[in-house]
């Protein structure tokens, strides 16, 4: 698709991989709208980018995603992009007692799937009034192989995977909105400092790598070291699993 005179509203653009996307898409013509729950983050990165709106937001709130879709109905009826980058991870151990375990898998999921549908569900009248339009599902690495230390972590990704493929089936079937899934590896952003972002790699990697994909209309994209996991994982799951938790 044409990545020109887009307008993009990217959740969780605050920093991070979000914001290393807005940098891209911005630069390139497209007027982007970010959201983050955080006012003074927001703020910060609004001014690092031009041709940007940002809007406190958060995905997790139903009454949130309520006012934010009618904002962009009223103020930005030509939305044609979505990308679904907000996220929640906790570091734990299923083995320990009293870790909270549930109440952990219970915020992830919500924040890191079923949000994910709600808000595109709420927002795919307006994406099948363009003429091209798109959403794209952030999801993980993890999608293939999960690591035990952020176990439900890795079930809410491997849950928006198997999402996004059966959107994008859907949709094809009845609109010309296009569903992509971004599949980062380790990424090095606040967001991994836990489990050992340092290593990782930029956050303008995974935006290269998807602004390359959507211009090839390429719908599942791993990258960096995803690509790889993802051939040990066809070849041999249990390696991956292996791989993924040494």
């Amino acid at each position: 698709m044409k990545l020109i005179n887009n307008t993009v509203l990217i959740t969780g653009g605050t920093a991070g991989i979000g914001l290393a996307i807005a940098k891209q898409l911005t630069a390139s013509g497209n007027h982007v709208i970010i959201t983050g729950r955080n006012k003074e983050r927001l703020q910060k990165a609004v001014a690092q980018l031009k041709n940007v709106t940002g809007i406190v937001s958060d995905v997790a709130s139903e009454q949130d995603v309520n006012d934010l879709v009618t904002r962009l109905q009223k103020d930005f009826p030509q939305l044609n992009i979505v990308i679904n980058n907000a996220g929640r991870a906790h570091l734990y151990s299923l083995s320990e007692n009293g870790v909270g375990a549930y109440d952990k898998a219970a915020d992830e999921l919500h924040t890191n799937y079923l949000s994910v549908i709600r808000l595109n569900e709420k927002l795919l009248s307006l994406l099948q009034k363009q003429p091209e339009a798109a959403i794209v599902n952030v999801s993980s690495i993890v999608t293939f192989a999960p690591n035990h230390v952020i176990s439900s972590y890795s079930a809410s990704k491997a849950a928006l995977h198997s999402y996004s493929q059966s959107l994008r089936i859907a949709l094809a079937k009845t609109s010309k909105v296009k569903v992509f899934e971004l599949m980062p590896p380790l990424v090095d952003t606040e967001f991994s400092e836990g489990i050992g972002g340092s290593k990782g790699i930029p956050p303008s990697a995974v935006a290269d790598a998807l602004v390359s994909a959507l211009q090839k209309d390429e719908y599942e994209i791993h990258v960096g070291g995803t690509a790889d996991l993802y051939k040990l994982f066809l070849s041999s799951p249990a390696e991956a699993l292996q791989v993924m938790n040494a």
